[in-house]
């Protein structure tokens, strides 16, 4: 098993666990624990050194495993919404790599998509309005 492997497989596991209401409750536990110590340590330095450490550490490791779930979990579906782009018959295969645009040329792609959404409201009104029945094909302009 590769490193990058091996890292994945941990930064998975670690993923899922943070996330499971065991572990929450865990840290709860931990937390309640501490806090009812204080009266016994006197609530002095080495008492608060104590959470302050553990805390940052554990977020400071948990930050860089999160965040390679998270970018193995984007990836995924990134290549999925592409596939579905690409199978689409009336899909746009210009969108398949947005992700490697400037922010400008996004702005420009988001700006045409409201528009046409805006159309498709004003058309879905103009068809559930009551008044004269018109035919759809004498409006160009949808």
């Amino acid at each position: 098993m590769t490193l990058r492997a091996f890292f994945s497989n941990i930064a998975r596991k670690a993923s899922s666990t943070a996330g499971s209401p065991w572990t929450f409750c865990t840290a709860v536990a931990i937390v309640v624990l501490w806090a009812v110590s204080g009266p016994i340590f006197g609530f002095n330095d080495t008492w608060q050194l104590v959470i302050n450490t553990g805390t940052t550490i554990i977020t400071f490791l948990m930050v860089f495993l999160i965040q390679h779930a998270q970018n193995a979990d984007t990836a995924a579906m990134q290549i999925k919404l592409d596939e579905l782009i690409r199978a689409a018959s009336e899909g746009n295969n210009e969108l398949l790599d947005l992700e490697e645009l400037d922010e400008k040329r996004l702005e420009e792609i988001r700006k045409q998509y409201e528009t046409l959404a805006r159309r498709a409201v004003q058309a879905q009104q103009r068809r559930t309005s009551p008044g004269p029945d018109r035919d759809d094909h004498d409006r160009a302009g949808d």
